[in-house]
């Protein structure tokens, strides 16, 4: 299972990078597989591990933040591992077969 999310905390100003720093570096100890970008953290592994993950990202700026909002998507595909870096190696073949 792969799940990508977004946490914003709200009511805190205008920049938000120490309260999604604090998210990231949850998911980032959890071990699991894990990519950040500019929108959003996907984490892959079993669903009650990757849950786990995201409520304790959700928590920690929540412990700062007087408000957090959360925004998630999953892929949940049986029998699937390394599909962060697979997904991508697939793409990334395509665009070089031209």
């Amino acid at each position: 299972m792969i799940v990508a999310f977004s946490v914003t905390p709200l009511g805190v100003g205008e920049s938000v990078s120490e309260y999604v720093a604090d998210a990231v570096r949850v998911v980032r100890d959890s071990g699991l597989p894990n990519s950040t970008d500019a929108m959003f953290t996907s984490i892959e592994g079993e669903w009650d591990e990757v849950m786990a993950v995201v409520k304790a990202a959700v928590d920690a700026v929540a412990a700062k933040a007087p408000r957090v909002s959360v925004v998630l998507k999953a892929d949940i595909r049986a029998g699937v591992t390394d599909g962060l870096t697979a997904k991508v190696e697939a793409v990334e073949a395509r665009l070089g077969e031209g």
